[in-house]
C-alpha cells in the first residue's frame, strides 16, 4: 500500500474516532470542554479534507455531477 493511502487511512480513522467520542452539550458538560473537543474535531476534519484535496483531487466534471445531484 502506498504511503499516501496509509496516511489517509490513519487520518480518517482518527477523525472518526474523534467524532465518535463527541461529548453531548448539556447541563452536565462544561462549555469549555465542549469547545475544546469541537476545535479538535474541526482541526482534524480540515486536515483530512486538505490531504484529500492535495492527494486525491476530484476532477471538475465529478464535482459538477455531484452538485447536479443535489439540485435535481
Amino acid at each position: 500500500m502506498s504511503r499516501k493511502f496509509e496516511q489517509c487511512i490513519a487520518m480518517m480513522r482518527q477523525l472518526v474516532s474523534d467524532i465518535q467520542g463527541a461529548p453531548y452539550p448539556g447541563p452536565d458538560l462544561e462549555p469549555e470542554l465542549y469547545r475544546i473537543w469541537y476545535e479538535h474535531v474541526q482541526k482534524a476534519g480540515v486536515e483530512c479534507l486538505e490531504f484529500l484535496d492535495d492527494n486525491f483531487p476530484m476532477e471538475s466534471r465529478d464535482i459538477d455531477k455531484t452538485l447536479n445531484k443535489f439540485f435535481k
